[in-house]
């Protein structure tokens, strides 16, 4: 993901009622006597300031049997399942990144990759069970990021956003085969002349690293080169650049890594654009014109939004998963260990020191199209958790 750490302020704290903060609590049955710990961690030690992040709305509650193992409350309950995914013995899991559900459930795992696997595809195919069906996309290895599936007419199709060496982004079918590809776009005015003919792995706010997109029902999209230039840029629906606005700077409409982006369409009327402003800890609202609207503090390093119904899902690096309501606000907070991972260092780099039911570094998520959710973390060896919703 080439992540590099700011140095964060704390975190402002949010009040949603008088309620105790986010925690998983193991039920007192038999069955529990052998919970134990397995997997995940992080290469971060984050200010310990940031350990205040947000005051959740409810108490969570997980429990586990021999079979299962349940986190949320509620009517957010999911069951957990860190390893639902199976590679064939040719292929390795690398630093997974981003996900996404085409219309017959199939999901697509994009991995950042290494540059010098040259043979090695850094996008993988799976079933709703699991089950691979096919690997693609070797020419993003070593920079390979953001993952969306778009439905045009009749067809699916693939969009991919590629950093690091790579920086580009490109529209595929879903067996991989190029439509088109572009790069930096030269009429933003923002960009080193490199960045068009000759890119490189050269980091800097005159450089183009796109990350994640955003769909417009015109057929346009929005594309937000969140570690580069911190613009979020405008193309219509044969990729045309139209407009863009951001940039860098402290907030209102001023970004520290604009990292993941969606259209908040739940009041057709009036849909807005919402930016997970990742480095200020917030997310900030636009207008689809790009006009500043508010920002909405209180996350712990945001990574992308997806929406199902009238929730939106928000994964943070900083080890939860949110679930919020039209005004923005937690109404779940899902495998929150945001302590242990700002005090407990080399949790990313050691899988016995991941927590089965607890995230280390949620990259990113979506919704399957059965509302249960596919959480990517940023893990060196990779994860993919499945989330499936109990009833």
């Amino acid at each position: 993901m080439g992540y590099t750490v700011p140095k964060l302020k704390a975190l402002r704290r949010v009040s949603f009622h008088s309620t105790p903060r986010s925690i998983i609590v193991r039920q007192p049955q038999p069955s529990l006597i052998n919970c134990h710990s397995s997997r995940r961690s992080f290469l971060v030690q984050a200010s310990a300031s940031a350990a205040c992040i947000a005051v959740a709305p409810s108490i969570a509650t997980a429990s586990k049997t021999q079979s299962e193992l349940i986190i949320g409350e509620g009517s957010h309950r999911y069951r957990v399942n860190h390893q639902f995914l199976k590679l064939p013995a040719q292929y390795s899991w690398q630093t997974t990144h981003n996900v996404a559900v085409d219309a017959s459930n199939r999901l697509y795992v994009i991995h950042e990759g290494r540059e010098e696997l040259k043979d090695h595809p850094s996008i993988f195919v799976f079933d709703d069970k699991g089950a691979f069906i096919r690997a693609f996309g070797n020419q993003y290895q070593g920079g390979g990021h953001g993952i969306e599936v778009r439905k045009e007419g009749n067809d699916e199709f693939l969009y991919v956003a590629a950093y690091q060496q790579v920086k580009a982004f490109s529209k595929l079918s879903l067996t991989g085969e190029e439509i088109w590809t572009k790069r930096a776009p030269r009429e933003a005015n923002v960009y080193n002349a490199d960045e068009f003919e000759h890119p490189a792995k050269v980091w800097g706010r005159d450089r183009f690293m796109p990350t994640n997109f955003a769909f417009l029902p015109d057929g346009g999209f929005f594309l937000a080169d969140g570690y580069g230039a911190f613009h979020i840029h405008r193309y219509d629906k044969d990729g045309k650049w139209i407009s863009s606005f951001g940039g860098e700077g402290k907030g209102e409409g001023k970004f520290n890594t604009p990292h993941g982006l969606w259209i908040d369409d739940r009041d057709a009327s009036n849909p807005k654009i919402v930016v997970t402003d990742r480095a200020h800890d917030t997310l900030q609202i636009f207008s689809i014109d790009g006009k500043y609207l508010q920002t909405i503090p209180g996350f712990g390093l945001p990574a992308n939004v997806d929406r199902f119904g009238e929730l939106l899902l928000v994964p943070e690096l900083k080890a939860r998963v949110s679930i919020l309501d039209r005004n923005y606000q937690p109404i779940a907070q899902l495998g929150s260990d945001v302590e242990r991972i700002n005090t407990v260092s080399g949790i990313r780099e050691d899988e016995a020191k991941w927590i089965d039911g607890k995230f280390v570094h949620p990259h990113d998520a979506c919704f399957d199209r059965e509302g249960n959710i596919i959480v990517a973390e940023w893990v060196r060896t990779g994860r993919i958790s499945k989330l499936t919703k109990v009833a």
